[in-house]
């Protein structure tokens, strides 16, 4: 898969998820050979103003390459600055996100709120592609609500303003993460532009994977919450694309293998305290399905220390063998 001049190894990519695609997620997952892997979404003003929590989120290493760097904002002039300032950054392309529904994010006019301003969204997409020398793609959404939905609208306006791909959740903004995802409407727009389609929502399995595909013809595959405590699933799918083999689910050796890894890598790049309060949240997702789970999560908020979450999978271990 291409977008732009930037050459991908498969057409899977790692969605955007605040608070969960940071660094050391981002490592995992290319591991498990994922194409493209998007930095939480960073704030334009943050980068502009040098705010210091900004700086960390856009770190990134050379193992995960090539890696989308994506910024949120609905002024073009804070837009382009930002782009501006990353023009010396490592990431391969910049994505615009125009599609988070949390109204702390909403109510000042950006993410998901430029799907009720088409013309000021293809201004903020100009303003980025005119002070940037990486490729400009961009996240929207099915609609704001289902009585406006205008994804198509919105991605015919990304690409006349210069964007080199478009990702499309088939949610609408009311809808948040709930209910079914429109697989319809990613089809719809890949069928209105000539730049590449990115679908994402509700692939959560290898059979989901083959059958946006065959339903949408996109040109790339999103997963995001099918990714949480599962980083295996890139992997997997990649697998069975190139081979039409289907690799075995992890074992629960694999999972905690890959627990303890995740939580070194928090600690390298967080320090101790931060680390073991974040990783809380994917112990618990990657527990989803193991027998016996039910009797640890319930104390995974008690976890202090590194020992403590080690002590922890180790009873884990005991109970599901």
């Amino acid at each position: 898969m291409k977008i732009g001049d930037v050459v991908l190894k498969n057409n899977l990519s790692l969605g955007p998820m605040a608070g969960v695609t940071d660094l050391s997620f981002r490592l995992l997952c290319k591991e498990q050979e994922v194409g493209l892997v998007y930095t939480e979404m960073i704030s334009a003003k943050g980068l502009v103003y040098n705010d210091q929590n900004t700086k960390k989120l856009i770190e990134i290493h050379d193992k995960e390459k090539p890696v989308a760097l994506q910024i949120f904002g609905s002024d073009p002039e804070f837009m382009a600055r930002a782009a501006e300032k990353l023009n010396d950054h490592d990431h391969a392309m910049l994505d615009i996100n125009m599609g988070c529904p949390t109204p702390k994010i909403v109510r000042n006019g950006d993410g998901s709120a430029l799907m009720k301003n088409p013309k000021l969204a293809g201004e903020v997409v100009r303003a980025v592609v005119n002070h940037t020398d990486k490729p400009v793609t961009v996240k929207i959404r099915k609609g704001w609500d289902d009585d406006h939905i205008n994804a198509v609208e919105m991605a015919k306006r990304i690409e006349e303003n210069g964007a080199k791909a478009i990702a499309v959740h088939g949610r609408t903004r009311e809808q948040f993460y709930t209910g079914k995802a429109d697989w319809n409407i990613i089809k719809e727009v890949k069928n209105s532009v000539s730049i590449p389609v990115i679908g994402n929502g509700d692939v959560l399995s290898i059979e989901d994977a083959l059958k946006m595909k065959k339903m949408t013809n996109c040109d790339g595959i999103m997963i995001a919450r099918g990714a949480q405590g599962n980083p295996w699933i890139f992997r997997r799918i990649s697998h069975y694309m190139k081979t039409g083999e289907i690799l075995a689910e992890p074992t629960i050796e694999e999972k905690i293998n890959m627990m303890m890894k995740h939580l070194y890598l928090f600690i390298e790049y967080k320090g101790e305290y931060v680390a073991v309060r974040e990783m809380r949240k994917h112990i618990g997702w990657y527990l989803k399905g193991v027998r016996n789970s039910s009797i640890i999560r319930g104390k995974l908020n008690t976890l202090q220390t590194k020992e403590d979450i080690k002590e922890m999978l180790q009873k884990i271990l005991e109970y599901s063998v």
